[in-house]
């Protein structure tokens, strides 16, 4: 009886082998591999809950060139030593250290929030709102290279949790491609350009100048607006519109006509005076509002 039992259990065994080869071998022509969907940075829902990075903000909407739009979606990796870091554009920056510790870093260096701009031209990319470090947040610039290929260059940490990436691209190789002014409006072009003549004509300081522009930039989705919507007293309200464009060019209309009157009286008493002709200083208002918009475009890289 024993031998008899024996023997069964031993068929039974080699035949549950064979089986299993057989759906193995079977089935191996038609394995497919499936790549994991585009997580933009934050880990995939197959994970568990307690392992998926956590985002502090939403990320600001698309805004810049229209031809960097089609990075939107992607993401780029690169890996230096035993991080990998995953840079997904008008997403966020991931770092994800590559290492069998039971407390290995996996986080968030930075969710996109605005452009950095400086001379008409986008100079860089600011992801702000990562991961916690320390009393500050995490924080990432990204700076554009031309190059043949669109990849992650490198990456540093030049100060204590503030990150700086180089993203290589052809996106960004011809000459005017980072160039503020053709990317706004014509509404807002418009404004532009009666700032600078307002600022050419004396009537707005460096600083006033400079604060109309970022508000341009604000209304355009460049820049994160650092408007506070508060309800102001008569007097602020009254102050405010004193020093808008509009009034400062009321303003100086009453400027020109009381020049003008006074010339005429200077005349009827024959008393001499210098002006500058209109025409010499309109085409010094052209050349000067060309150059600071940066017309004459950046250095060609070939």
């Amino acid at each position: 009886m024993y031998s008899l039992f024996y023997w069964l259990y031993h068929v039974i065994s080699v035949s549950t082998v064979c089986l299993c080869l057989f759906g193995n071998n079977g089935l191996a022509g038609k394995m497919k591999i499936v790549e994991a969907p585009n997580t933009f940075g934050i880990n995939n829902n197959i994970l568990a809950q307690g392992n998926r990075l956590q985002a502090k903000v939403y990320p600001s909407p698309v805004s810049g060139p229209a031809h960097l739009y089609r990075l939107a979606g992607k993401c780029f990796s690169l890996t230096e030593s035993v991080y990998r870091y995953e840079f997904c554009p008008f997403h966020n920056i991931t770092q994800h250290e590559q290492s069998f510790r039971w407390n290995a870093y996996s986080g968030i260096l930075g969710i996109w929030q605005e452009w950095e701009i400086a001379n008409n031209t986008f100079t860089g990319m600011w992801m702000r709102d990562g991961d916690t470090c320390g009393t500050r947040n995490r924080e990432a610039k990204v700076i554009f290279v031309c190059s043949t290929q669109s990849k992650l260059a490198q990456v540093s940490e030049p100060s204590t949790c503030v990150y700086s990436l180089t993203f290589e691209t052809p996106l960004v190789c011809h000459p005017h491609s980072l160039l503020v002014y053709p990317t706004l409006s014509e509404k807002l072009q418009k404004e532009w350009d009666d700032a600078e003549q307002a600022r050419y004509d004396g009537l707005l300081t460096e600083q006033g100048y400079e604060n109309l522009l970022r508000v341009i930039f604000e209304d355009a989705g460049f820049l994160k607006t650092q408007k506070v919507k508060v309800k102001l007293p008569e007097a602020a309200v009254e102050s405010e519109t004193h020093n808008s464009l509009q009034k400062c060019n009321e303003d100086f209309q009453k400027q020109q006509e009381e020049i003008e009157r006074l010339r005429a009286l200077l005349t009827h008493h024959n008393i001499p005076f210098h002006t500058q002709p209109d025409e010499l200083k309109g085409a010094r208002t052209t050349t000067m509002v060309q150059h600071l918009r940066g017309d004459t475009g950046l250095a060609d890289p070939r």
